[in-house]
């Protein structure tokens, strides 16, 4: 008779988590094989093919996707402290419009400011914006222990109509129910190019960010203390831990890069903005923060693969004449392979040989 149990894996290697997770997408595009030639009779290679060429098949594919991949990053390490606190921050879509709303809003009414005093107001302002929408639940949290799940998903909401409201406030031409481009003429409010790239100063404020959180959580008396109240409030209090200063200094800097978030898109991508502007990466970037077991470096991998997947879509679907649901499709199954994989690189599964009943 042979026993089955799950072990817990103390630390597994990381050259050994990485083998886990690359079999896991080699199955995945294996059964992914096998869903395309079943649904729509195509060469599976030629569909991977033109996924690849829509996302990286030329400067300009690759930088938009680079470009995405950076927003969807930055929600993505904004979510990670308050995950790592235990605090279910679904607001991220709401910060990230806020942000994007006071960029907008300065782009607009501070058109006349040079773009050396424009552009760190924008970005200050937007950060502003993205603590205000984040402190907000975590004041009712710490002094009440509301249900934070709930109520940040409601301030999406929220946001969503304020941004509605000066849409119709703010619409050129009237009665088009858009704003437009921002500022076409002069580019104020506009990131520059850095390096000659447009997506430069993107780059640069996304690598400090992510650097930044990196070493605040793990060599901070802050990212510590974090910690010790998502593991227990009651042990926190033990050791002299403020939990409610915690709760509400850790959704400030959470809501502050979702907010930063938000002035990317508009500053320093679209520079318009829109009820679709955070475009559903508040909630992809819950994805990405879990499936990186909360590694902000690790997240890059998987925004680039989110983003590329996606990307790709938009070629597929004119080069095959397919709807883009194909390659959401193909996305989930890569998606369920790599939480799938998750499981055995927290888990090892043990076999052992039981004794035989008299």
């Amino acid at each position: 008779m042979i026993n089955i149990r799950l072990s817990k894996r103390d630390n597994l290697a990381l050259y050994k988590s990485l083998l886990i997770k690359i079999v896991a997408v080699l199955l995945a595009l294996i059964v992914c094989a096998i869903v395309i030639v079943s649904v729509t009779d195509l060469n599976p290679l030629e569909v991977y093919g033109g996924i690849f060429n829509g996302a990286i098949g030329n400067k300009r594919r690759t930088w938009v996707t680079i470009r995405d991949m950076l927003v969807l990053l930055l929600v993505a390490v904004g979510l990670v402290p308050a995950f790592k606190m235990r605090f279910w921050n679904i607001g991220a879509e709401g910060q990230m419009l806020m942000g994007g709303l006071a960029s907008a809003a300065l782009m607009i009414y501070g058109k006349n400011l040079p773009n050396g005093i424009l552009l760190p107001m924008i970005m200050v302002c937007s950060c502003v914006a993205g603590v205000i929408w984040g402190i907000i639940p975590a004041i009712f949290k710490a002094k009440f222990n509301t249900n934070e799940t709930l109520f940040t998903l409601m301030m999406n909401y929220i946001a969503i109509q304020l941004i509605s409201f000066c849409v119709v406030f703010w619409e050129n031409p009237a009665g088009s129910n858009s704003v437009g481009i921002i500022n076409p003429n002069t580019n104020a409010g506009w990131f520059p190019s850095v390096f000659g790239q447009r997506y430069g100063l993107n780059l640069i404020l996304v690598i400090v960010v992510t650097a930044f959180m990196f070493f605040y959580l793990r060599y901070t008396k802050h990212g510590y203390e974090l910690s010790v109240v998502g593991e227990s409030w009651n042990t926190a209090r033990y050791a002299g831990i403020s939990v409610p200063k915690v709760i509400i200094r850790t959704m400030a800097l959470s809501g502050a890069i979702c907010g930063l978030a938000g002035c990317l898109v508009v500053s320093g991508a679209s520079h318009t903005v829109s009820t679709s502007l955070a475009g559903g990466r508040g909630f992809t970037a819950i994805i990405v923060a879990w499936m990186s077991n909360f590694n902000t470096f690790a997240m890059v991998a998987i925004s680039f693969l989110l983003c590329f997947m996606h990307n790709g879509s938009i070629q597929i679907a004119s080069q095959f004449r397919l709807n883009e649901n194909v390659s959401d499709i193909i996305t989930g199954i890569i998606i369920f392979f790599l939480i799938g994989s998750d499981f055995f690189v927290r888990y090892r599964v043990v076999f052992e040989k039981g004794k035989k009943k008299e």
